[in-house]
Formats: structure tokens, C-alpha cells, sequence
């Protein structure tokens, strides 16, 4: 067992979520779907008392566009920068705090690191104030919604789903945490602020050197040559996949399945991948963000 307390605790809800009916795994908050068993309203509520700090270090992104791939890189930099290791198992997802942990954090040794799923605007509107250094991730909405849908049908607290259910579920936003293209056009509005940087999922893949590179300097950190390359060489997803039983437990595998670019072509059909490249084009193409999601290339 753990000693981590509040790695202890997500194992337990894990436990009553397979005993829970499935359609109350979701409630709705302020209009958006969250987890009920991870993100009850008290947790939400008690996010009006996390006070950011300008030297905090946030990581953003939709659901299962690597958020996790991310927290594990970002570990590692900090680790290599500062000679200090962030030994804490838990996902650092602000929502899944709660009251008692906002408490401990607020007296946690900076810098702080944090996540979140949230939308950009229902995020602590502190973290805009003090001018906390956001690194958001994002991933194209094909194969964000295969690894979506496996991460469902896998992870006990989210309801187990079929395919095509998922698919038109996603496409409409009614799946936790609220809708893709929402997400997308919201942070594309803060794609030009100095104190937000975004990622792509698949640029990742293709240089991580690269991105550890731009990731330690937007956060302020100075690594040498050698550190960038012995981070990337441990934190390709294969080496995270293959580490997650000691990142996350006996739900490493749940959290790390394929890590591919492209595994949408063996889900869709012809016409939902149709329907994804109209709302895509609808509601991203001719953004900034979209243009950095390289749609052409990744999905069709």
C-alpha cells in the first residue's frame, strides 16, 4: 500500500466506482460534466481558496491529450534542475484536491507543481493574476477521442460506454470535463500571452529532445545538453508505459495504452471521420491552434 494519503484515497474511489450504477458517474457542474467520485461539488467548490503563486508551475490539457506523458516529463525537469525529486504519486489535477489538500498545498515549499483538465476560465482566476506560468497540451481530436474512449470503458469511475455512444457523445461535449472544441477555441484566445505556452501532442512525439528543451525554458529552468537528452531518452511514452506501475500504481495501464499518432484509423468510419473533419474545420481550422494541430497531416 501506499503511503502517499491521497493516492489511498483515489484507490478507494476506484473501489466504490465498481459497485456505482453508471449513470451516476457523471454530474453536472456549472453546466460541464465532471466525475462524480473525483471531482464532487466540494472539490469544486474549495478551488475558490487554491491561491496561485507567480513561481507555481501549471499543466493543462483535455482529457487524454498526454497529460499524464507531460507530468512525468516535467517531473523529471524540475528534478534535473533543481536537485529536488517530487516523490507524490497522485495526479496533480487541482480538482481532485478537495478542501484538506487545498490546505496543504497552501503551506507546500515552492515551486508548486499543478494540473488541471478544467477549462481555461473556470481554472482560479488567480493563476491569470499572479501570471503563473500555464503549459497547455494539446492533442488532434481523432485520436484524442479513440484514448478517450478506451480511458472510459478501462477506468471505473468514468461509465463504461460503447463506440458509437462515445463517439456522438464527444462530438456534442457531453463527456467529463465538457467539449473538445471548446477547449480548443478557449485556449487559442491566450495562444499570444507570454505566460502561456501550447504544445502539441504530436510534435512531442516526433522531437521530444525539442520539447524538453522549450518546456525548461519556459519554465524558467536551465538544464545542460546532457539532461535534455537523458530526460528524453526516459520519457518517451514506451519508457512511461512501461514505468507506470510505479507512477500510478496497479492503474499504470489504464492510464498508458497505446501513445500513438494515427490509431484513429482503426475506430472511425468513414462517416464519423466525415463528421469530425466538418466540426473540426467549423470550429478550429483557421485558428492559431489549428494550425499548430496540423490537421491535414494527422487526420485525414
Amino acid at each position: 500500500m501506499s503511503t502517499d494519503p491521497v493516492f489511498n484515497k483515489m484507490q478507494g474511489k476506484i473501489q466504490m466506482a465498481k459497485e456505482m450504477s453508471e449513470d451516476k458517474k457523471l454530474y453536472r457542474y456549472k453546466g460541464v460534466l465532471y466525475p462524480t467520485l473525483m471531482c464532487p461539488e466540494e472539490h469544486m467548490t474549495a478551488l475558490d481558496n487554491l491561491k496561485a503563486r507567480e513561481d507555481d508551475l501549471m499543466l493543462v490539457a483535455y482529457p487524454k491529450c498526454g497529460f499524464n506523458w507531460m507530468v512525468g516529463v516535467l517531473k523529471k525537469i524540475i528534478a534535473e534542475a533543481t536537485g529536488e525529486k517530487n516523490e507524490r504519486k497522485t495526479p496533480p489535477l487541482i480538482e481532485f484536491f478537495g478542501p484538506e489538500v487545498v490546505k496543504v498545498m497552501e503551506e507546500s515549499p515552492s515551486p508548486r507543481f499543478l494540473g488541471t483538465h478544467l477549462y481555461p476560465d473556470n481554472i482560479p482566476p488567480s493563476f491569470y493574476e499572479k501570471k503563473t506560468k500555464i503549459m497547455v497540451i494539446f492533442r488532434n481530436p481523432k485520436d484524442t477521442l479513440v484514448s478517450y474512449y478506451h480511458f472510459c470503458n478501462n477506468n471505473p469511475v468514468l461509465p463504461t460506454v460503447s463506440w458509437d455512444s462515445f463517439f456522438s457523445q464527444f462530438m456534442k461535449g457531453e463527456v467529463a470535463w465538457g467539449s473538445y472544441f471548446d477547449h480548443a477555441l478557449a485556449w487559442d484566445k491566450k495562444i499570444d500571452d507570454p505566460n502561456v505556452m501550447i504544445v502539441t501532442y504530436e510534435d512531442l512525439k516526433q522531437d521530444l529532445k525539442a520539447g524538453v528543451h522549450q518546456i525548461s525554458n519556459f519554465f524558467g529552468f536551465t538544464l545542460t545538453e546532457a539532461q535534455v537528452q537523458q530526460i528524453a531518452e526516459k520519457s518517451t511514452f514506451n519508457a512511461m508505459k512501461e514505468n507506470s506501475g510505479q507512477s500510478h500504481g496497479n492503474i499504470g495501464n489504464v492510464f498508458f495504452r497505446k501513445g500513438e499518432v494515427g490509431d484513429w484509423k482503426n475506430h472511425f468510419t468513414p462517416e464519423q471521420s466525415r463528421e469530425m473533419d466538418e466540426a473540426f474545420n467549423k470550429h478550429v481550422a483557421g485558428t492559431k491552434l489549428g494550425a499548430k494541430l496540423d490537421y491535414q497531416k494527422h487526420c485525414l
